[in-house]
């Protein structure tokens, strides 16, 4: 095999020519279409980058007003409970209140009928007591002293009774 310098020369020669002429028109443009992509895909991975921590931001916010709005239901049903236990208790102590009055409006209308009927049976004994002792004295019209002692203890027992 013969190496032929000509041939190599020529390669050499042509291969310099089209790097030269390479490089002055088509390198420059593809470097820079190169660059382009290059930047188009470093913007992209920055904006992927943002977006994913504002998606992360984003669920964090999300989970800090879930956690407050479920504090906030927490509060809210705590406060109906105890405002519940509170109308519970005023209903309690109104009904304790109307108890109380209705007993003690019931204990004076029985202490009222109480005093009604003492004082009619007290008006029956002295009607009854000057009945006896109408009868005894038409029975017995003495005027003897013992007698006399008698209807006046009578009456001062039915009388002191009062």
């Amino acid at each position: 095999m013969e190496i032929v310098w000509t041939n190599i020369v020529f390669s050499i020669v042509a291969f310099g020519i089209l790097y030269f002429l390479l490089s002055k028109y088509a390198f420059s443009k593809l470097f820079a279409v190169m660059e382009k992509r290059r930047e188009l895909v470093m913007q992209q991975m920055d904006e992927a980058a943002k977006t994913r921590e504002q998606a992360v931001a984003y669920v964090e916010e999300q989970k800090q007003a879930l956690n407050s709005a479920r504090q906030e239901a927490q509060q809210i049903i705590q406060q109906s409970q105890i405002t519940s236990n509170q109308q519970v208790e005023q209903a309690l102590a109104q009904a304790k209140v109307e108890a109380a009055r209705v007993k003690e409006e019931a204990v004076r209308d029985i202490e009222n009928e109480k005093n009604k009927a003492v004082e009619e049976l007290r008006s029956e004994i002295g009607t009854a007591s000057v009945r006896i002792a109408s009868k005894l004295l038409k029975k017995e019209v003495s005027a003897s002293s013992e007698q006399e002692q008698l209807v006046n203890q009578y009456l001062n027992e039915v009388g002191g009774r009062s």
